[in-house]
């Protein structure tokens, strides 16, 4: 045969083998519409006490930054990085040799002057300008002067003495009665220039303490910036001392929470350094305004830190029970489902199911605080949420609740997210 021919033959057959290796399709599967099988649980209120729950940070009480008053070259350094001091223990001396001259100077000048005054201490004061030295001399040339002119003008008078004997005791009289007005001047001035050499002589001496740089208060040096030998001068900082007994907490509240915080409530506090204990702290202070960016309040507490374990700048978690009761709506938290960014749970009603979005509130141990979008006695399902949605029909096999009879419901604790999308997804995460 021809393979023309032969070709054109196989071709011809193709179809049929084909047509006869296919294997025949399955037959459609039926749609499933039999209802679900749910258990479910009804919608509860409870009242109960708020406790507001809130992460923040350790501060110390207390830091200074101690600088130098005068400049100087440092030649004693006591104290370095963690030492504990006490209030007026010297931490930095600077060298005072040129201090102690000076104030040497200053003192023999002033000691100077009170002598001219008739003054033995510089503590004793001038009660009457009259009775110092210099004025008491005057006053008696002065004296002198008077009776000389009285005498001789008696005597020209009775015509025994001559006129200018008279002229010449009257002139002198005059000159007495000027010197006197002008000592009299003078020790006024010398008295204010006592008073400026004392100020100066105290300027000094604080000059010479301030060589010695003194602890404010009991603290523990958290930096120290200063070595023996470096010649430092007035506001060089030296050292960093932070007082952390008692220790600050410094929290951030949601507004909301205002009206139930106030100045003396006890808190519980804890640390991931310190799992196994709790320590106790007490409100300090309230700021009296919010913060428009995060919509929340500061709240400060001090916690007693006697042996230092508690360090500034850790976290620490608190705990502070309120006198604020509610009475609230509350579900199991497996009556909930999170979907594409929000919180549903799913109403049962005559064997059909309505889906609703939700607005959650606080997380219990079991139980999850409903602010919105369900009512009390409403029935929720727990089970096959995944399945579920609007008109969907189901079948209730049981209840679930996760209440105890005769058991109180735990308390309830406030989140510090004052964001309720971010809590929603936390607790769904959770």
């Amino acid at each position: 045969m021809p393979q023309t021919a032969y070709t054109c033959l196989l071709l011809a057959f193709l179809p049929f083998f084909a047509t006869s290796c296919k294997k025949p399709a399955p037959p459609a599967a039926k749609a499933d519409h039999s209802p679900i099988s749910v258990r479910t649980s009804t919608v509860r209120a409870r009242h109960i006490q708020r406790i507001v729950e809130s992460v923040g940070t350790l501060y110390p009480y207390d830091e200074v930054l101690v600088s130098a008053e005068i400049e100087g070259k440092v030649d004693q350094v006591n104290v370095d990085l963690g030492d504990s001091v006490t209030q007026g223990q010297v931490l930095v001396h600077v060298s005072d040799e040129e201090q102690r001259y000076v104030l040497a100077q200053n003192e023999a000048q002033l000691r100077m002057s009170l002598e001219r005054l008739g003054l033995k201490d510089e503590k004793d004061r001038v009660a009457d300008v009259k009775q110092t030295p210099d004025v008491r001399r005057s006053a008696a040339d002065l004296l002198e002067a008077r009776q000389r002119f009285a005498r001789t003008r008696q005597l020209v008078e009775q015509g025994i003495g001559a006129r200018s004997d008279l002229d010449q005791v009257s002139a002198r009289f005059q000159a007495a009665q000027a010197a006197y007005d002008t000592t009299v001047n003078q020790t006024r001035n010398l008295i204010q220039e006592v008073e400026r050499s004392k100020a100066q002589v105290d300027l000094q001496r604080k000059k010479l303490r301030d060589t010695s740089v003194r602890a404010p208060f009991a603290a523990h040096v958290k930096e120290r910036q200063v070595a023996v030998g470096l010649y430092v001068r007035p506001n060089a900082p030296l050292m960093t001392l932070v007082k952390i007994d008692p220790i600050r907490l410094r929290l951030e509240v949601p507004e909301r929470m205002a009206p139930w915080i106030r100045n003396g409530q006890m808190m519980q506090v804890g640390l991931e350094a310190f799992l196994d204990r709790k320590f106790t702290g007490k409100v300090w202070r309230i700021a009296p305004t919010v913060d428009q960016t995060k919509r929340t309040f500061v709240v400060e507490a001090l916690i007693s830190n006697p042996k230092g374990e508690l360090k500034p700048g850790s976290y620490a978690r608190a705990t502070l029970p309120t006198d604020k009761s509610e009475r609230i709506m509350v579900v199991p938290a497996r009556a909930l489902n999170y979907v594409l960014g929000s919180n549903k749970a799913y109403v049962v009603h005559g064997g059909i199911v309505e889906a609703r979005e939700v607005k959650l509130g606080d997380r219990f141990e079991t139980e999850v605080e409903i602010i919105e979008g369900l009512k009390e006695g409403e029935d929720v399902a727990t089970t096959s949420l995944a399945r579920l949605d609007t008109g969907v029909k189901v079948t209730v096999t049981g209840t679930d609740d996760t209440t105890r009879d005769g058991k109180p419901l735990p308390t309830g604790r406030e989140s510090k997210s004052n964001s309720d999308g971010a809590v929603a997804e936390r607790k769904a995460a959770e």
